[in-house]
């Protein structure tokens, strides 16, 4: 099972898909284990604090938590786990602009971002019971240089092919969950 779950910046999004994960795993899975994957590096303050705010709001939701900015195809699950990859514009972002990363270049970027994170994220969907994936809404801003530009391409088409694949795919919009293809559980 997968679920993609999108929606603006402080749109609630993250709360909203660990409460699924977290249900699915309660309803479902419950000999696994219930895994969060967090992509976001600590490279300042800002991202400190909100590595921390994240932390504290799935402190009371049994979540085991395993660092990963870049490589999620690496990562190995069992069919009766839950994973939520908290979120896919970081691992995007990751793949592009760290010295790990591996969407480089000026090749493809559709099929650089297919072939790191859309893949990485359908192994771990094929690998466990069911996969949660945060993602951002993009292409509702106004955008102006040709790197973000790039970046936006990379991310819309990886949200795209998820989008495609997934059980379910929500938007979060003012705290209110949207169901834009099945639902959760369904």
């Amino acid at each position: 099972m997968l679920y993609v779950i999108t929606g603006g910046s402080g749109s609630g999004k993250s709360e909203f898909a660990e409460s699924v994960a977290a249900d699915i795993y309660k309803n479902k899975f419950q000999k696994g284990k219930l895994y969060y994957v967090a992509t976001m590096i600590p490279y300042d303050d800002e991202c400190i604090k909100r590595i921390e705010r994240h932390r504290n709001m799935r402190s009371e939701k049994g979540f085991d938590t395993i660092e990963c900015f870049c490589g999620i195809e690496k990562l190995e699950f069992s069919e009766s786990d839950v994973v939520l990859i908290e979120c896919m514009s970081n691992l995007i972002a990751n793949e592009m602009y760290s010295d790990k990363g591996r969407i480089k270049g000026s090749g493809d970027i559709c099929n650089m971002a297919e072939s790191t994170v859309v893949k990485g994220i359908l192994k771990a969907e094929k690998d466990a019971g069911a996969v949660v994936v945060v993602t951002n809404e993009v292409f509702s801003d106004i955008c102006c240089d040709d790197e973000s530009r790039k970046y936006l391409k990379a991310l819309g088409y990886a949200n795209r092919r998820l989008c495609e694949k997934a059980d379910g795919a929500a938007e979060v919009v003012c705290g209110i969950p949207v169901w834009l293809k099945g639902n959760k559980g369904e």
